[in-house]
């Protein structure tokens, strides 16, 4: 069993920058890969970025690449997401979660077994 649990959310300008933080508790964080995903109210959680288990790759949604990072600590037992240039389309609330199944980062919500309570992340204008 593995335990998510995010920080770092809060309200920003746009083009501002925060970054997610998501501790894990219950297994070792190398055996995982590890991704976020965001739902706004009344739609489909949505792929972010997610990272392999050692962290040597990572894939992004069309949406955030080039503006979001995201890396992890396995001895912190940590993934991280570095958001840059924020925008209002970015206000929600972010998922990290986690998966062993598969060696490659997965895009697919299904796949991930594991995740946090999320934390809200507000862009104004």
């Amino acid at each position: 069993q593995v335990h998510l649990r995010e920080s770092g959310g809060g309200e920003v300008q746009a083009g501002g920058s925060l970054a997610l933080s998501c501790v894990a508790s219950g297994r070792p964080l190398s055996t995982y890969a590890m991704a976020w995903f965001r739902q706004a109210p009344g739609k489909e959680r949505e792929f972010v970025a997610a990272s392999n288990s050692d962290g040597g790759t990572t894939r992004y949604a069309d949406s955030v690449k080039d503006r979001f990072t995201i890396y992890r600590n396995n001895a912190a037992i940590t993934l991280y997401l570095r958001m840059n240039n924020l925008q209002a389309e970015d206000t929600t609330v972010y998922y990290c979660a986690a998966e062993s199944a598969r060696p490659w980062p997965s895009a697919v919500r299904e796949h991930y077994d594991y995740w946090g309570q999320g934390t809200l992340v507000t862009v104004s204008s």
